[in-house]
């Protein structure tokens, strides 16, 4: 899809379709007047019949409208007028979309960036719409058969403001051009996480990674069950071990930073399918454990994202990729492994499998030297019960680390919570037989994953985010959101910033 700003008048641009909008109590936007007086009422007339009322993400489409250019009006609903928040805005812009999906629009203009929303700049509604555009736009279907009448894509997306002030059209192209990257990478995100389990392998997923980039010119080394045991990390091994497909530990370094920067680090968790191992997940819903990889795919994709945007940072991605499977050589309960930095952990259960990968992958990445490390993984059940499929969870041993995390998921509406991470929690994960436990119980289930984390990453800044609320989508809609890609975006374009 092609996208940009321009500066035009709705009644002369000539989209297949240009979306206006209305508030409630017949209030028309800027926008939306010129369309009315240049074609003589229409809009008022529609409002008239008390058919559309303008509530918040109400569509109507008109055809042929008297004085303007394009065949296609699309009236859409924003609320009430002078009160729109971003979550409104962006569920109007949801509704926008979808409507124009429906249609089969091929070029659309939207003029909406003359809707005042709290708190929100231009080029923060142009953000908030190029990501509502996308994510309408998105569909999985490449296992499906042909359609017989296949959706015609939207190619042509236009954000049009009304005046012609150079400054303002570079900012909101600037902020575009970053919206765009982010959908592109949380776009990649979702197509590596709904691939199934028997085509999204370790192996696989490397392979997507290495072609990544070297499209975008990234270093990548990928280390297979050799390279691991060298390097002493046989609680990723013993992961591994209950399935026939061999592990990988990817491993991406773009550098478009000084040579002196230290590494920005994301590791994300890479559990290509979860069947908890020896300590068997219930049938129920296990098909979605192909989306344990989605930490892994979203740190990959964060990293694409800022070598698309040539960011003047160095960035490392990190991803230990594995199945977690039951087999004769698995690991059991009970058993005891060794892990990279000398800890031994009990593993009490084998389902409690994505800390384990991280853990080794945490002491590992200490080698880069790095400024910050972030982890993202869809870690923990718990963590659902205390925050829904809202938000996702942050923790970490850096209080302005976390407080940047929460800032750049405001910003990008990809939302994350603090936990507390408080010592105390350690002592759940106290073993007879070994150094820690893997679990500590149900207490607290989200906190003591991240405790257990946090003995591996003493030696540097580390946040964590636990993903696994906010990954994918169940029932008629299943599939993978793309988050915390435009999280880690926005927090990379901030450190960026900063640079310059």
């Amino acid at each position: 899809m092609e996208i940009a700003v321009q500066c035009q008048n709705p009644t002369t641009d000539n989209s297949d379709c240009v979306v206006v909008g209305v508030y409630e109590g017949g209030i028309l936007s800027p926008a939306a007047t010129l369309v009315d007086l240049a074609s003589g009422g229409a809009l008022r007339t529609l409002l008239d019949t008390g058919d559309f009322t303008g509530d918040c993400g109400d569509t109507q489409l008109l055809y042929q409208v008297p004085g303007m250019a394009a065949a296609r009006i699309l009236v859409l609903g924003l609320g009430s007028h002078g009160k729109v928040k971003d979550s409104q805005f962006r569920k109007a812009a949801l509704a926008a979309a979808r409507a124009l999906r429906g249609a089969r629009v091929g070029r659309a203009s939207l003029h909406l960036l003359d809707t005042p929303v709290i708190r929100r700049s231009a080029p923060a509604c142009a953000k908030i719409l190029v990501q509502a555009v996308t994510d309408a736009e998105y569909h999985f279907d490449r296992h499906k058969k042909p359609a017989d009448a296949p959706q015609r894509p939207l190619s042509e997306l236009r954000l049009s403001v009304s005046e012609n002030d150079t400054a303002a059209l570079a900012e909101l192209q600037g902020a575009v051009a970053e919206a765009h990257a982010t959908a592109r990478a949380v776009a990649w995100t979702r197509d590596m996480a709904n691939e199934p389990g028997n085509i999204c392998t370790p192996t696989w997923l490397a392979e997507q990674a290495e072609a990544m980039a070297g499209r975008l010119g990234i270093k990548s080394t990928i280390l297979g069950p050799d390279a691991m045991e060298a390097l002493g990390m046989r609680l990723l091994l013993g992961v591994a071990h209950g399935s026939r497909q061999p592990p990988r530990l990817i491993i991406l370094e773009y550098r478009g930073g000084a040579e002196n920067q230290a590494p920005i680090v994301l590791v994300g968790k890479g559990i290509t399918f979860d069947a908890g191992g020896i300590s068997l997940k219930p049938a129920d819903k296990m098909d979605e454990m192909k989306y344990d990889m989605c930490g892994g795919a979203s740190a990959l994709a964060a990293i694409q994202a800022a070598a698309e945007l040539q960011l003047p940072l160095n960035i490392v991605t990190v991803v230990p990729a594995s199945e977690n499977l039951p087999d004769g050589q698995a690991t059991k309960p009970g058993d005891v492994h060794k892990s990279m930095n000398g800890l031994s952990v009990e593993v009490v259960n084998t389902d409690a499998e994505g800390r384990l990968i991280l853990a080794d992958t945490l002491t590992y990445v200490e080698r880069f030297e790095p400024d910050v490390v972030i982890d993202m993984a869809t870690l923990t059940g718990a963590c659902i019960i205390a925050l829904g499929h809202q938000t996702a969870a942050v923790m970490g041993n850096n209080e302005g680390l976390v407080h940047d995390l929460i800032a750049a998921g405001r910003e990008s509406m990809d939302r994350v919570w603090e936990l507390p991470l408080f010592e105390e929690y350690q002592e759940q994960l106290k073993s007879p037989v070994a150094d820690l436990s893997n679990v500590g119980g149900r207490p607290a289930g989200t906190i003591t994953a991240a405790c257990f984390l946090s003995r591996f990453t003493e030696n540097y800044r580390w946040a964590h985010l636990d993903i696994a609320g906010v990954a994918w989508k169940s029932g008629e809609h299943k599939g993978a959101t793309g988050r915390p890609v435009p999280l880690l975006v926005e927090y990379l374009l901030r450190r960026a910033r900063q640079v310059a």
